[in-house]
Parts: structure tokens; sequence; C-alpha cells
């Protein structure tokens, strides 16, 4: 019996057995592999704590003595009870308005701030050359290096002591943080509405109000939120170096050693930080609905 041919391979069965012989994709590495570079990263993060807490000479023990235990129970007895008095409640209550004035102010300041510089800094389009980007960037890169604390100690010499120089600390270090986040929100937007207009001639300013504007606003009062919640924080420690606000009053009742009115000032500094808080994560969550 003459035995029966098999019949040739179809041309789909043909290239199904040539693509797997031949994959297009990448296998992605071993398992082994990846567990081990994590392995090594977490070894070296481990390695450098344990040289940072010898290179540090910290004494644990005389922390956790019983006796750092009494001092410190001795210290925090001392700012009980609080003073209550209504003369001095009113001037802790004027200090905290100036400290939230400050922050307040600061804020907007940096946001103006922010946006003039975000919109050179950042690169809106592919056939944008953002000639201005690089400077631009290095310009934000320094405002944000100097602390805020730095910022008042250098503007008390030509704004004088008082909140002046606090709030233009704020501005300038705050304003060099959210030029840096509005920058990157504008960069990556979505680029179809810009392109659509300036398809239609429209001109780099109309473009940024009617296309990447709206689309970034949200996100911008979100950063702008944040930081306010920053820089109440910012502005009480200001007062050490006399940029006024309950930072001011806090260093100087702390150094004539009155606990009992230092215990005012930093209750009702953490009850304004904890309202506004609470403010600005209800904002934030409002505005991203």
């Amino acid at each position: 019996m003459k035995p029966t041919p098999t019949p040739d391979a179809t041309p789909v069965t043909r290239a199904v057995a040539q693509d797997s012989a031949n994959p297009p994709w990448k296998l992605p590495p071993p398992l082994f592999d990846a567990r081990c570079r994590a392995c090594w990263f977490t070894a070296a993060l481990l390695v450098l704590v344990v040289a940072s807490f010898v290179s540090l000479n910290l004494d644990w023990a005389a922390f956790a003595s019983m006796d750092a235990a009494r001092s410190m129970g001795r210290f925090v007895a001392e700012f009980f009870p609080p003073d209550l008095s209504p003369i001095f409640v009113n001037k802790v209550v004027w200090a905290a308005w100036e400290t939230l004035a400050m922050s307040a102010l600061g804020t907007a300041i940096a946001a103006l701030l922010g946006l003039v510089l975000a919109v050179p800094a950042s690169r809106l389009s592919h056939q944008d050359p953002a000639w201005l980007r690089r400077p631009t960037r290095w310009l934000l890169n320094a405002l944000r290096a100097i602390p805020e604390l730095v910022w008042a100690a250098l503007l008390l010499i030509s704004a004088g002591l008082g909140p002046m120089a606090g709030t233009l600390a704020l501005a300038l270090h705050t304003g060099g943080v959210l030029g840096r986040l509005f920058a990157e929100a504008m960069e990556n937007v979505p680029s179809g509405p810009g392109d659509a207009l300036r398809t239609q001639g429209v001109g780099r300013l109309r473009v940024f109000a009617y296309a990447t504007l709206p689309q970034v606003l949200p996100q911008l009062m979100s950063y702008m939120l944040y930081r306010w919640e920053n820089n109440i924080r910012a502005a009480a420690v200001l007062g050490v170096v006399g940029a006024g606000g309950l930072g001011q009053l806090l260093s100087f009742h702390m150094g004539l050693f009155q606990m009992n009115k230092t215990a005012t000032i930093l209750a009702v500094m953490l009850l304004m930080v904890a309202c506004v808080d609470v403010l600005s994560f209800s904002l934030r969550r409002w505005l991203n609905r």
C-alpha cells in the first residue's frame, strides 16, 4: 500500500513557526539577576546608614539614661500651666495673624514669580526653541537652593527687622520651588489643543492663555496650596532671626526662659497649622474633582 503523502505546511503555519523561532520581542531579564541588583542596592544603603551612625558619634546611652529622662520631665513641667492672661493671648493672636499674613502674601508673590519664570523655563511645543530654558532653570535652582532662614537673614540688612524680610524670604525660596513645579507641569500637558491653535496662526500668548493654562491650572493651584501649608511652618520659624510673627515671639520668651508663655505660643502655633492643613486639604480635593 502506498503511504499517504504529508501535506505541506500552510503559509500561516510557516509564519507562526518562523515567529516562534525568532521572536521580535525582548524577553525580560531573569528574576535572579534583578533580585541581586536590588539586594546590592539595599546593602549599600544599609552600609551608608551604619556609616552615618558611626561618624556622628551619637551618645544614645546618655540620651536614654534616667538623668536625661528626669531633666526632660522637669523641663516639660515648666510649660504648665500656660499663660492665658487676656493681654498675652491678644499678643499671641496678633502674632499668629502676622504669621498667617506673611505666609499667604509670600505664597501669592511666589506663585506669580514662579508662573512668570515657568514659561521661559519650559518647552511648550516641539517647535519651541526654548532659548531661555536652561538659564531660567539655573535661576530657579539658585532661588530654591537657599533656605528661607538664610534668605531672611540676608534680607534683614535691607528690609530691616519685621515681617517684610520674612515675607520676601518666603517669596524668593517658594518662587524657585513653584517655578520648577509649574514648568514641569506645563511641559507634560497634552500638546493637541495647543497644536490645533498654532496651525490656525494663533500667537504664543493666546495659545498659552487658552490651551496650556486651562489644562494645568488645577495642578498649579494644588501645588500653591501645598506650599502654603509649608510656608505656615516656615514663617513661624523665620521669627527666630527677627522676621516677625510667632517665631519672633517664641524666640523672645524662650530666651527669657518664660516657659508658660512659650507653651501658649506653641499651642497657638499647632492649632493654626492644623487648621490650615485641613483647609488646604479640602481645597485641593475640591480642585481635583
